[in-house]
């Protein structure tokens, strides 16, 4: 299924996101990477973003910080987000990240086949969820416009 949705890899280490873009690389995805939560949510809002990996810590605006804006809005409140951390995951990260939506938390380094099969999964349900929203949206404009044409018939019927 094409898409025109990008894989926004966001962490601030740059070995890292070269690491995970690496590993990313085979499944042929694009990727845009960001180094630090302020640049992830310009790319956010831009539009388009498929999946998010997300490292949690961060100076300034961390990956939590980051999930509770895009969760708050409508257009991204549904992309999938993938937590990542170096450190181990204490239970007030698990479960502020699940309570939020978050896909998964996963430790670093993360297997690179298991990443992919994660990224894979997600990225290519959540199209799968756009297209069948943009079927439904079209098939309610048709609705509207039969309806309308039905109304406006009956208010001047021909002889």
């Amino acid at each position: 299924m094409p898409t025109t949705s990008v894989i926004l890899v966001v962490d601030d280490h740059k070995d890292t996101l070269f690491a995970l873009e690496s590993a990313l690389a085979p499944l042929g995805y694009p990727l845009v990477s960001a180094t630090n939560g302020d640049d992830a949510l310009r790319v956010v809002l831009r539009g388009d973003v498929g999946l998010i990996l997300l490292d949690v810590r961060m100076p300034g605006v961390s990956g939590l910080d980051v999930v509770r804006y895009v969760r708050r809005l409508d257009q991204t409140r549904a992309i999938p987000i993938i937590l990542l951390t170096g450190f181990d995951v204490s239970r007030e990260i698990a479960a502020a990240a699940f309570l939020l939506g978050v896909a998964d938390v996963a430790l670093k380094p993360i297997d690179p086949l298991t990443l992919r099969t994660k990224v894979r999964y997600l990225f290519d349900t959540y199209a799968q969820l756009k297209s069948l929203q943009q079927e439904i949206d079209d098939l309610r404009a048709q609705v509207k416009d039969s309806a309308r044409e039905k109304d406006s018939y009956a208010e001047d019927p021909q002889p």
